[in-house]
């Protein structure tokens, strides 16, 4: 099932939806696709208007495929100008996923401060698919493709503190304008940026994500490819901190990220 038909899944009803094992990451569901159905059923119960500016995650435990998730959205405050929400997603009685998410309308403000530039990346047609092998990569790399600009593949003993490169959906069907659920599936699709560190391949994954988005989104298609880059701030005792950015194919700030990575290697 391509992202768009989960999307509308948890839309119908976010009470009982299933993934399938397609979007499988080992043991677990894909957290980028986690993320983006829990976005979707607290979008639903924010007032138009307040585009969300940012959300944090804790992966509490995997997401199993093949059994039906609950994705329960609360409001905890309405303001003038801000909602704060919460979301638990359950399956089979336990809390899987948390994800608190703030969605602001914009405000007369007279402070402007620019992004930093975009780094500079060879294009996409010069980097190197991380291609979709069964029992190889994860299974959910099949919906997406990365092109590697900066840095390594995980597990080829690269030792850069930053990973990145070229990004999109291997959408099917007509090409859909890009929405903050597809950045989170964007986003997340990279492997932990310590990873390249390894010789040889070692589980590894998200234990707490927050992610900050600029608003108002680009009018980007899920055809175009995004511009990403992660930075290794710190790692020690099988965890590591990153800290992310994605940009548009031209340059424009589109969010930015902060992940809690375990590595079991």
């Amino acid at each position: 099932m391509v992202f768009s038909k989960m999307l509308e899944a948890v839309r119908r009803d976010p009470d009982a939806v299933t993934i399938p094992p397609e979007w499988g990451q080992g043991r677990a569901s894909f957290g980028g696709l986690v993320t983006a159905l829990a976005f979707e059923a607290m979008r639903a119960r924010v007032p138009e208007g307040r585009p969300v500016r940012s959300l944090a995650i804790t992966f509490v435990g995997p997401v199993a495929p093949d059994v039906p998730v609950s994705f329960q959205a609360e409001v905890l405050r309405e303001g003038k100008a801000v909602s704060q929400m919460l979301l638990r997603a359950v399956q089979d009685g336990q809390v899987v996923t948390v994800v608190q998410g703030s969605f602001g309308a914009s405000r007369s403000s007279a402070i402007t401060v620019e992004a930093l530039a975009a780094p500079r990346v060879p294009p996409v047609e010069q980097c190197q698919e991380l291609p979709y092998v069964r029992n190889v990569t994860p299974e959910f790399t099949r919906f997406l493709a990365m092109r590697w600009g900066i840095g390594g593949m995980p597990f080829t003993n690269n030792p850069s503190r930053q990973m990145g490169g070229w990004v999109r959906l291997r959408e099917e069907g007509e090409p859909q304008a890009l929405s903050e659920a597809h950045v989170l599936a964007l986003v997340d699709a990279w492997p932990p940026a310590v990873l390249p560190h390894l010789k040889s391949p070692a589980p590894g994954s998200s234990l707490t994500w927050t992610i900050e988005f600029v608003q108002p989104m680009q009018r980007l298609s899920t055809e175009d490819w995004c511009l990403y880059r992660a930075d290794i701030e710190h790692a020690r005792d099988g965890y590591g901190h990153v800290a992310a950015a994605m940009w548009s194919p031209a340059g424009e700030l589109i969010a930015l990220s902060r992940q809690t990575v375990t590595v079991f290697g």
